[in-house]
């Protein structure tokens, strides 16, 4: 489909996936300020940000709206988030700035969205972006009709360009509105179909996994780890199904490629070093530089990943990374009601990164001299920085032990000696002032933290973990669950805001699932068979037999959306046709089952086609190609013996049982011991009460 564009818009301009600015300086007395606008309101950080901008800044909603149409005036939807570094310098140089305020005031109904509360807004406009430009980041900045539909968008703009673009479609609206009208419904008309050319229902056969690695392998960086390319993301699917893949394969390549992503990463300065905890992307090739946000939902799913890689090899390092990971999470992100906030800003003292780089001279003085020759040599510090403006980036491309072992030293005392300097480091960097909080608690995100906490349970047995799983699923369920399946997405500071959106109801589903499956309590099972029927009659398009990311009766935006392509967070449809699978499994639902499998096969070609975009669909396809076990586990000890297999990495089994006979897998099995059954396709093998013989029931590469 063809998308209009006119010269007049093509300015130069600077597509940046940036994000994050810090709000230390605010005035505490709301009467200081010079300016308020409607932000004031508003409970997101990143919307107060704004509220005392010159912008006469709305929330997205009917008041905004109405005053474009009783005016007559194009709309600005601004969209970032608080983490985000870019987004903050536009508001500094842009949004603060009186003289562009006067524009945007004078031509113009400026809304102001925060990415993380309304994603379906992001969806919409952030697709007019890629329509247009071929792709898109944040700050995202729409241009649109009084009704909302986009006409253009673009991200970051520096202010003389931001200026510049205004006045053009000020004058574009006054003088070729009609031209604006012709662009806004073609573009309109892309949004709505955009994702119909993934689909291809006519597939009749789920085929072609055994080619996805070499596809896939294509855009694997050999050298650095990670995907081919900068910036570089941790793409926690990718790992996963290449870690699945090498299970049901035996491809010890792609087996390589993961450990050795994963090592990359975890000694690199993406991941905190002292603090624990990882931050959203690399700005370099090689993970040096991060770009220093930490999402809530990056580090949920690299715990799971992690955690599983343990299963593989028992790598202390990994382990590490998932104890101080989980560590962060608690100390850092966590609220007196056990749910977990949104982020960390990238900035603070309006310095990107200032929280976690060093001086030199300032390391020199914190350490004995052993220790500071060792995190000198170790992490690469130097007198003049190994990065911008003579700071340093703590980070290491070896394992301590290959260090000492390199070295010719005792690994013992190097070992006892870094953690010695990591923590007088960590204690002095208290003293620093810290980076800005987003104190929301997004359901989706939290449940992405419950499924890592489930698999840290199952790779360390450590009850720890189970403990804050049960407690912010509980939090969850209270919180923003409805007796008749409906979910909120937001929490703060007491209320509970915004109807939820798809990913919120397949990824809490699926965390209470998981949730089941290690502790065999029936009743988070029947949370997440309630949300998911209430995801099925409230969410399906019924032509497609995919899901729409807003409520069907929400008819609010311009154009639906739909999330097929798996990101640095798998899409939500592919979340749903896992859920539906496994679920059917285990509850023995055969329309659950078939539902997954249309959903994959009307996806099929371009999973096929590219993988690596597609891989939580191909962990999917995986186990439809190669079968999956139902492992029963009934009796007293249950639990245990559920731990204890499930502490090997088993990918294409799902876990029932208990004392009762709660499920069909589980009817007629109890008896006066503890006895596993490993089944396919509703047939079970000889049972068995050693976990050992279980696991030699479990064919992994079987075809």
């Amino acid at each position: 489909m063809k998308i209009m564009l006119y010269t007049l818009l093509l300015i130069h301009l600077s597509f940046l996936t940036g994000c994050a600015d810090e709000n230390a300086n605010k005035k505490s007395n709301k009467e200081e300020y010079m300016y308020t606008n409607k932000l004031i309101e508003e409970s997101s950080p990143y919307l107060l940000e704004h509220a005392h901008n010159p912008v006469n800044w709305y929330p997205w909603g009917k008041e905004a709206l109405e005053k474009a149409a009783r005016e007559n005036k194009p709309i600005i939807i601004s969209i970032g988030y608080a983490a985000c570094h870019w987004c903050h310098v536009m508001e500094h140089e842009s949004f603060s700035d009186p003289d562009v305020a006067k524009v945007m005031n004078e031509h113009f109904v400026a809304i102001k969205v925060d990415r993380e509360e309304r994603p379906d807004i992001d969806n919409l406009y952030m697709a007019a972006s890629i329509l247009q430009n071929g792709r898109g980041g944040w700050p995202l900045n729409a241009f649109a009709l009084p009704d909302g539909r986009p006409f253009f968008a673009g991200t970051y703009f520096p202010k003389e360009n931001w200026v510049g673009l205004m006045e053009q479609i000020s004058h574009l609206y006054k003088n070729e509105y009609e031209k604006l009208v012709e662009n806004a419904e073609a573009l309109n008309e892309g949004i709505a179909t955009q994702n119909l050319h993934f689909l291809n229902p006519k597939s009749s056969e789920i085929s072609g996994y055994d080619d996805f690695y070499e596809t896939m392998h294509n855009r694997i960086d050999e050298q650095f780890g990670g995907l081919s390319g900068a910036p570089k993301f941790p793409m926690p699917s990718v790992w996963d199904f290449l870690l699945q893949f090498s299970y049901l394969t035996g491809s010890e390549s792609a087996y390589d490629n993961v450990m050795f992503t994963l090592e990359r990463i975890a000694l690199s300065g993406t991941y905190d070093q002292l603090g624990g905890g990882f931050a959203r992307y690399a700005t370099d090739m090689s993970w040096k530089i991060p770009h220093f946000e930490k999402m809530l939902y990056d580090n949920g799913q690299l715990i799971s990943t992690y955690s599983n890689a343990y299963k593989t090899e028992h790598n202390s390092l990994f382990k590490d990374i998932v104890y101080q990971t989980v560590d962060f999470v608690e100390r850092e992100l966590m609220n007196d009601k056990f749910g977990y906030y949104s982020s960390l800003n990238a900035d603070s003292e309006g310095e990107e990164g200032k929280f976690y780089v060093w001086d030199y001279s300032e390391i020199k003085k914190v350490l004995t001299d052993a220790e500071f020759k060792l995190v000198e040599d170790y992490y690469g510090i130097i007198e003049h920085g190994n990065w911008e403006e003579e700071k340093n980036i703590l980070h290491s491309k070896i394992t301590i032990e290959n260090y000492a072992l390199k070295n010719e030293l005792d690994y013992e005392d190097t070992h006892k000696l870094l953690q010695s300097a990591k923590s007088k480091l960590f204690k002095a960097r208290k003293s620093k002032i810290r980076p800005s909080l987003d104190d929301k608690v997004i359901t989706s995100w939290n449940a992405l933290m419950i499924s890592g906490l489930c698999d840290a349970y199952s790779a360390f047995s450590d009850e720890r973990f189970l403990n804050l799983a049960l407690k912010n699923a509980d939090f969850l369920t209270k919180n923003m669950l409805s007796k008749d399946g409906s979910l909120k997405r937001i929490y703060k500071e007491g209320k509970v805001t915004i109807p939820a959106f798809l990913d919120d109801y397949t990824l809490l589903a699926k965390a209470l699932l998981d949730l089941y499956q290690i502790t065999f309590d029936k009743k988070w099972l029947d949370y997440s068979e309630k949300i998911t029927e209430y995801t099925i009659n409230n969410f399906e398009d019924k032509e497609t037999k995919f899901y729409h990311y807003t409520h069907s009766e929400d008819n609010e935006l311009s154009a639906k959306t739909m999330e097929l392509q798996d990101n640095v967070i798998p899409a939500s449809n592919s979340v749903m046709a896992n859920l539906l699978f496994d679920l059917g499994h285990i509850l023995y639902n055969e329309n659950y089952i078939e539902k997954a499998k249309k959903m994959l096969l009307g996806i099929s070609a371009a999973v096929r086609q590219s993988p690596t975009y597609h891989s939580n669909w191909a962990l999917l396809q995986g186990i439809i190609e190669r079968g999956i076990y139902e492992v029963a586990i009934i009796g007293n000890d249950s639990k245990k013996l559920a731990n204890e297999m499930q502490s090997h990495y088993l990918p294409n089994c799902l876990y029932v049982g208990g004392t009762e006979e709660n499920l069909p897998l589980l009817k007629g099995r109890l008896t006066t011991g503890t006895t596993i059954y490993v089944c396919k396709d509703k047939v079970c093998n000889l049972p068995t009460t050693e976990v050992e013989k279980a696991i030699k029931q479990v064919i992994r590469t079987e075809k």
